[in-house]
């Protein structure tokens, strides 16, 4: 069975995907006046399903609309359960991180969005990460929430394409290297 992880964010260029307050704000402040997607369509086409944590399930449920139409998986040891408005497209997974895509992997997903800042730390932890689509605004917040954490070994990655959107923001796809 072919099971893929991938990762698909935006991050400033000193590498945070929110800043000091977790605002995000900023990612949508470069003028896109044609709507552009920069390819989200194409990946998500690609995805059964995402896992997110929920830290950032709680941003997206703030969100005046929900742009996801795959099942969300919130991946969290401490929320209870899902919000009633949302039980139709969120399901609450808990416990370790094979034992959480062995569940995910028996309801029939298979190639998984990754998503959230501790989420995708754990899953590069674990080397759970197949690919990731980084793509850079062109800004340095400074500090922030950090896209990657400590790492116990280095993992390899080969850059197998690069955009340029809106010229001025850099988008990098990356697959692991085995």
């Amino acid at each position: 069975m072919n099971q893929k992880n991938k990762v698909f964010i935006a991050t400033s260029l000193d590498g945070y995907i929110a800043d000091r307050n977790g605002e995000i704000d900023w990612l949508l402040s470069i003028p896109n006046p044609e709507q552009d997607d920069m390819g989200y369509k194409e990946f998500t086409a690609q995805i059964d399903a995402l896992v997110m944590g929920r830290n950032t399930f709680e941003v997206v449920c703030g969100f005046d609309e929900w742009y996801y139409d795959k099942h969300v998986f919130v991946l969290s040891d401490s929320m209870m359960e899902i919000p009633a408005k949302f039980r139709d497209k969120a399901s609450l997974v808990k416990g370790c991180l094979n034992d959480v895509l062995a569940e995910i992997h028996g309801k029939g997903y298979h190639n998984l969005y990754i998503d959230g800042g501790k989420t995708i730390q754990g899953f590069l932890q674990e080397d759970r990460i197949d690919e990731m689509i980084i793509t850079l605004i062109p800004y340095l917040l400074g500090e922030g929430i950090p896209l990657f954490g400590n790492l116990s070994e280095m993992l390899k990655f080969e850059a197998v394409g690069t955009k340029i959107f809106l010229n001025s923001i850099v988008q990098n796809h990356f697959v692991r290297k085995r």
